[in-house]
């Protein structure tokens, strides 16, 4: 994301510069003009997101003054208010930590995992914490450089790209093998 946005020419506008590190993410056959991320249809699946941070993978956000995006800080109390009034529930802080190891998830997944696939596009600004290597013959890592986000999750497109097709082939053929 980060090289998309400083990519872009210099002057260009700081809405320009969050509507082009969106669209890594909504956006990657490049069709969308606008995003109405607040449609009440919710095309871009950030409900389901919102319910997940309240439930399994609370992340605590900030933004400085050195950012492009205005300034905010955490409080978990009124995160977990918000939870609470969303959808009735109370966040669980350490969960995702303590079923899947942390830092440590290979040593877990050794052990307890199998037939998963990590699909990892190094332009997701969430890939750094990725899972970018095997861990087994069961436990694949697919990595690609210009993938993004979930991109592999959308649905097929004309427009897909043929590392996207590429990448959904792989993905469907090692999960056949499994369930051959």
């Amino acid at each position: 994301m980060c090289k998309i946005i400083d990519g872009l020419p210099p002057g260009v506008s700081k809405l320009s510069q969050v509507f082009a590190g969106a669209s890594l993410c909504y956006n990657y056959p490049q069709t969308e003009k606008c995003f109405m991320i607040e449609d009440a249809a919710d095309p871009h699946g950030l409900d389901g997101w919102r319910w997940q941070t309240c439930t399994e993978m609370v992340m605590p956000m900030t933004c400085s003054n050195n950012s492009m995006f205005p300034p905010s800080g955490y409080d978990y109390k009124d995160f977990a208010e918000q939870c609470m009034m969303t959808y009735g529930v109370k966040p669980r802080i350490h969960w995702i930590t303590t079923e899947f190891g942390g830092r440590r998830i290979e040593l877990v997944l050794k052990r307890f995992g199998s037939n998963i696939i990590f699909s990892n596009g190094m332009q997701d600004p969430w890939s750094r914490g990725g899972v970018l290597k095997n861990i087994s013959a069961s436990i694949i890592a697919l990595v690609t450089e210009k993938g993004a986000h979930h991109v592999d999750f959308r649905s097929k497109t004309k427009d897909d790209p043929d590392w996207l097709v590429e990448l959904r082939r792989q993905e469907v053929e090692i999960i056949q093998k499994w369930v051959g």
